[in-house]
């Protein structure tokens, strides 16, 4: 919601200054999230007037005028001027010697190819309110000359912005936003006031509503005779334009300003374009319309629309069609508003990936029982700018939501806010907020006005008590309950302690939205997602499958901004269907959600500098990282076959109780869609298992020398190294006339000369040390030869020579 203080203060005008107003709202609840001045400083520029130019004597495209600046309309001024707009009469920002411009330019007297210039004429873009520079700005001619131009144009305003919840529709509209400010303050509420229309003539549109579950109220009227080409006065378009809306014509422009100013949505229908009466009512699969923003849409069954005899005319409650669009040729209109139920609106502007004021106002509620007074207002402004005759004004109810009564105990209120508010002061903050309350024993009974959709239970009472007494006056007191210390237990390790395992690596943590893009979640390897029924955007659909979307989207948006060199991680939860699963206090039926750890690597494997040759960053590199947060020999590794992955640079992540995540290159096919200039490296491991530690076991420090053999075995080249290595620590663990073998690594891998074709040689180095005993070299050759036996049963591996 965007609007200019000084339109704000037109209908409340309490005696702060812009920063305490700003602060009151957002301790209200009503969140200031930006203020910012209509224009940048600058001083010395006045309103003047063009009295006559000439060409100038030495240059084709320069033109020296005689530009009235003050009420003595004999003084002028000579100003040199390149403009190819400037006109005789016209009224323009002129800034006088001494002037001071955005960005420190100051304007002195100077001679323009031999031309004396006396100050200059400016453009938008020099003034600094707007890019436009084809020309002057060209001024209403309304203004007084000589007026400075700040004063005459009120761009010492500011414009707020305020960032609203989705439960307060109410301040939608700028008289909402003044309703909240006159109870904070207690100045007083100026709200606009206009006298109904009366009849001239007797024409009617007949409207049914076939759909009372879309439309609960439809308001219309015929206005025959308009002059669409008339001008929309300066102060609604000076109001239109610090709102954040471009001015487009009178009827539009009327339309847009009423519903800024009261949250009312309206529609205006060119009247000669309509084929008999309307119809309100559910589209018919398969229909089609073409919207004003000129995309043509297919309607499902559960789209609202205003149809006439023909075809559908207009999306209900979110834009109208181009077929019955107003145009400068306009004479006579028919005038709607319409209460829409919200249900019926949520979510179906974004299934064409748009989204409408109107529809963003319609699906959080709008006040249901001003249609025929907010009518009766767009019919007085439109008949006084655009002229006409107006038609009996024509009301269709077919269902307004109820506004049940709602209690609030004083003594409950009392225990939430945590202050003792008296009943009297609770019934003050009603009042401030020209709502209905009474007391009734030590109930504060409230009846909740039409345009307020919000206050449904005792804690939307409660809540608008506090926040008109004051959050900020809620003294800072700390918590009275024990703090009792928990267990932390030594067999499960922190997730905080992972990210820090993380970040002391060289990677940064982000934090991504569980909402991902269908397409882009079944490219990564996301079957069957969990689908989201209102998505709060189209490419946010459904839930992630896995944590890869995320990550990749951070990654494009990094290479974007000229980042050469991108490691992250994110710990998150993804969702995916498990429909054996029952549902908990923490768990959804039919959905697992466990928490996963995902990384991502990209560029170059250390930052550049000059002691380490630049290297681009491997699969290798980031499965030291993944072994470096358990210790060496927790994981192992196993070909896999992910469809986001490098069908050769992957693997399946292995802890002792089976697989728990995945490691690759990302696909090449994916690097191509995706417009990567590389491949990145990324992995997902399951966080429960990361977890989980094994308990530290005590061993005693060996007083005898250790022993190392190195000992190359030939396989075939599809063994993984790997299994081999599992096999020797399982062969060991279950033999304890082996446990003296402390440790065993691959160190050479070869293949070539001296090999068959299908052949590789692994060389594994041992270390062997006993507690008790020097290890004599009959001992270490007994255990070595049992090894490679047993390896040359397993996987018929033999000694090279």
């Amino acid at each position: 919601m965007q609007f200019s203080e000084q339109w704000l203060r037109a209908y409340v005008n309490p005696e702060w200054t812009t920063e305490r107003l700003a602060h009151e709202l957002t301790m209200a609840g009503l969140e200031v999230e930006e203020t910012r001045s209509v224009a940048p400083p600058f001083s010395g520029v006045v309103v003047g007037r063009v009295v006559s130019f000439e060409p100038h004597p030495n240059a084709d495209r320069l033109r020296v005028c005689q530009v009235q600046t003050s009420a003595d309309s004999a003084a002028l001024s000579t100003i040199v001027c390149g403009a190819p707009n400037v006109e005789i009469g016209m009224l323009a920002a002129c800034a006088l010697p001494g002037a001071r411009l955005p960005g420190g330019v100051e304007i002195g007297t100077a001679k323009m190819r031999g031309v004396q210039s006396d100050g200059m004429l400016c453009s938008a873009r020099e003034l600094g309110l707007s890019e436009d520079q084809s020309g002057l700005i060209h001024l209403p001619g309304d203004l007084a000359i000589g007026a400075d131009l700040r004063q005459a144009l009120q761009l010492d305003d500011q414009v707020f912005v305020l960032k609203l919840t989705p439960n307060r529709p109410d301040c939608l509209g700028l008289v909402g936003v003044a309703r909240e400010v006159a109870a904070l303050s207690g100045a007083a509420l100026k709200p606009p006031h206009w006298q109904p229309v009366a009849a001239s003539i007797t024409d009617t549109l007949p409207v049914k509503v076939l759909a009372p579950d879309l439309c609960g109220r439809f308001s219309g009227r015929v206005i025959r005779g308009v002059n669409a080409r008339a001008a929309t006065p300066a102060w609604m378009k000076q109001h239109l334009e610090r709102a954040g809306q471009r001015s487009i014509s009178a009827l539009v422009d009327i339309s847009n300003f009423v519903m800024l100013e009261l949250s009312r949505p309206s529609h205006v229908f060119d009247l000669d374009k309509i084929h008999g009466g309307l119809q309100v009512r559910w589209a018919n699969p398969g229909e089609k319309l073409e919207l004003l923003n000129g995309q043509t849409i297919e309607l499902a069954q559960d789209i609202g629309v205003i149809s006439d005899e023909q075809q559908v005319e207009s999306l209900a409650g979110i834009m109208g069609g181009q077929s019955t669009a107003v145009s400068l040729d306009t004479t006579n209109i028919y005038l709607e508003a319409a209460f829409w139920w919200p249900t019926a609106i949520a979510g179906r502007a974004r299934r064409f990936n748009f989204s409408t004021d109107a529809g963003h106002r319609f699906e959080r509620g709008v006040d249901a029982s001003t249609t025929v007074e907010h009518m009766e207002y767009l019919t007085a402004l439109i008949i006084g700018i655009c002229g006409g005759q107006a038609g009996p004004l024509t009301d269709v109810v077919t269902g307004l939501p109820a506004r049940p009564e709602v209690a609030m105990r004083v003594a409950r209120a009392q225990k939430v806010i945590g202050q003792a508010i008296s009943a009297q002061e609770m019934l003050g903050c009603f009042e401030r907020l020209s709502i209905v309350a009474s007391l009734e024993a030590d109930k504060v009974i409230v009846q909740p006005p039409a345009y307020r959709f919000d206050l449904q239970i005792e804690e939307d009472l409660i809540e608008e008590v506090a926040r008109l007494w004051g959050f900020d006056k809620l003294p800072q007191r700390p918590p009275l309950a024990s703090a009792a210390m928990l267990p932390s237990p030594e067999a499960v390790q922190p997730v905080m302690k992972i990210k820090t395992q993380l970040a002391g690596r060289d990677y940064q943590e982000v934090i991504n939205y569980s909402f991902v893009e269908r397409k882009l979640n079944e490219q990564l390897g996301g079957r069957d997602p969990v689908a989201v029924l209102n998505p709060i955007a189209s490419q946010m659909d459904v839930m992630r499958s896995n944590l890869l979307p995320g990550l990749i989207l951070n990654l494009q948006t990094n290479l974007a901004r000229k980042a050469s060199r991108v490691r992250i991680f994110e710990v998150g939860k993804v969702f995916t269907r498990m429909p054996e699963l029952a549902s908990g206090p923490l768990v959804v039926k039919g959905v697992a959600q466990p928490l996963r750890l995902g990384v991502l690597a990209f560029g170059s494997a250390q930052a550049d500098q000059w002691g380490v040759g630049s290297r681009r960053v491997d699969f290798y590199d980031l499965k030291g990282d993944l072994e470096a947060l358990l210790g060496e020999g927790a994981l192992s590794f196993a070909p896999i076959n992910h469809p986001a992955l490098h069908p050769g640079r992957s693997a399946e992540v292995r802890g002792a109780s089976g697989a728990v995540g995945w490691i690759g290159e990302l696909h090449p096919a994916l690097v191509q869609a995706l417009d990567l200039a590389a491949a990145p490296i990324v992995a997902e491991v399951d966080m429960a298992w990361l977890q989980a530690l094994a308990l530290p076991q005590v061993r005693p420090l060996s007083a005898y020398p250790p022993v190392q053999r190195d000992v190359a075995l030939v396989v075939d080249q599809a063994v993984p190294a790997g299994d081999l290595l599992t096999k020797m620590q399982q062969i060991i663990a279950d033999n304890p006339t082996l446990s003296f073998v402390t440790n065993i690594r691959l160190f050479d891998e070869y293949r070539g000369k001296g090999l068959e074709n299908k052949e590789k040689s692994l060389a594994f180095r041992f270390w062997m040390q006993d507690t008790q005993r020097t290890l004599d070299d009959v001992t270490v050759a007994d255990a070595v030869s049992r090894l490679v036996n047993e390896l040359t049963t397993a996987f018929g591996a033999r000694l090279r020579i």
